[in-house]
């Protein structure tokens, strides 16, 4: 995702243009010119362009809609509900998942579990749009899941009265995101085994990076997401590993589902030269490009980065950018394939804003990576019967082993 792009200013001042039509659109103009360009008021009446009046009537159904509803719905309608509707089927009919409306109340929310606090349950839940399993990728520390005993890998299936699926899977967390000290039900599969729990919401703090020495010379990071400060704390313990000595490091984005590309592109500064990070092709066949930063402290030490079927978006755009520069050894299985970005913008007024996807990327040699993924150097599968959620850097875990012992392979070389 792309919080300020310029592109993304340009399709706001757009966006506003539109909302302000649309909110006008009962106005209707008593003169027509096709040389005016903007609205011109004069007491009660607005002379607009035939331009602008021709996109007045792409709305005028959805105005007669309204206007059908408040004549005759049995109850008095929320009009602003109603309009929160159109936004989201508006843009429902592109037939995108990536591509969503935040009314206010969700902008809101998503900004706040963002900054890594909210009110919740503590779970990481990743949608497989194509099957609709929404399966719990990570069970935050000192959480209220994880002291019932939600595990990673169970799947979300009923959230109170919700059947769970990738479909209304935002409802599920809005009712999982509730009130403090107050209980929720939640059920997952487990095994092909339901399992219930009541789970009370408390305030969650989310750890983006945490990291340890898996010996004494090799050191793990494990980066959840890029969101928050991820990337400062990163860099912070990395240095903190170095400093207790490690001379290679390992770098798991398993299950890591994306986040901001300008935290990829700072992470990846740490270890990559001045190049280029990823390509973004726009449906004009525009180009963009995020090039790398250098200061030439790089760090030079053997890496190798772990990743798995739920490891998407941003975690694809710097494991493939450290693969296409032969920086690190990438560990795992074949990676989510979520080629393609978005600008996060507010819409309107009222703090309500919109999910937009807006590009597809390719790694640096120009390989797609949309519905594709990243294929690892070295295969390292999840054993069917592995339901464990191990500790942070046990090597009981099948796949970090691998990943540790090509570490250790890599510094005899």
């Amino acid at each position: 995702m792309i919080k300020h792009p310029t592109r993304a200013l340009r399709l706001t001042a757009l966006l506003l243009m539109i909302s302000l039509l649309v909110t006008g659109c009962a106005l209707l103009p008593t003169a027509i010119s096709g040389t005016v360009r903007g609205p011109v008021y004069s007491g009660d009446t607005v002379t607009i362009s035939v331009e602008e009046y021709e996109r007045l009537l792409k709305y005028a159904e959805l105005e007669e809609m309204r206007q059908i509803v408040s004549e005759y719905f049995y109850q008095e309608p929320d009009e602003q509900a109603m309009l929160d509707g159109a936004a989201m089927g508006m843009l429902y009919g592109l037939e995108d998942p990536y591509t969503f409306y935040y009314d206010t109340e969700a902008f809101q929310k998503m900004w706040e579990e963002d900054e890594g606090e909210y009110a919740g349950i503590g779970i990481q839940i990743m949608a497989n749009y194509n099957t609709g399993v929404c399966t719990i990728t990570r069970v935050f520390l000192d959480s209220p899941a994880l002291e019932v005993g939600v595990r990673r890998g169970d799947i979300l299936t009923r959230v109170e009265d919700i059947d769970v699926t990738a479909v209304n899977l935002s409802d599920a967390v809005d009712i999982m995101r509730g009130e403090i000290g107050k209980p929720v039900n939640v059920q997952v599969m487990r095994d092909g085994e339901l399992m219930d729990f009541v789970i009370t919401r408390a305030v969650v703090h989310t750890n983006w990076v945490n990291s340890c020495m898996l010996d004494e010379q090799i050191g793990y990071i494990s980066l959840y997401e890029f969101s928050g400060d991820c990337a400062p704390t990163f860099a912070v313990q990395m240095n903190q590993l170095l400093g207790q000595g490690a001379r290679a490091l390992v770098l798991d984005l398993r299950d890591n589902p994306g986040g901001w590309v300008d935290d990829a592109q700072k992470i990846a500064d740490l270890f990559l030269p001045e190049g280029t990070l990823a390509t973004l092709t726009y449906r004009d066949g525009t180009t963009e490009y995020y090039h790398l930063t250098t200061d030439g402290k790089e760090i030079d030490i053997p890496l190798v980065v772990l990743i798995n079927e739920f490891s998407a978006s941003a975690s694809e755009i710097l494991s493939g950018a450290l693969q296409d520069y032969g920086r690190a050894t990438i560990v795992g299985v074949q990676s989510y394939g979520k080629g393609v970005v978005q600008y996060v913008l507010p819409v309107g007024s009222r703090g309500a804003g919109m999910q937009l996807t807006v590009a597809q990327y390719f790694t640096p040699n120009g390989n797609e990576v949309h519905k594709v993924g990243i294929t690892p150097d070295v295969v390292a599968e999840w054993p069917e019967e592995d339901g464990n959620m191990y500790q942070l850097g046990d090597l009981n875990d099948a796949q970090l082993r691998v990943a540790y012992e090509k570490a250790l392979e890599l510094l005899a070389q």
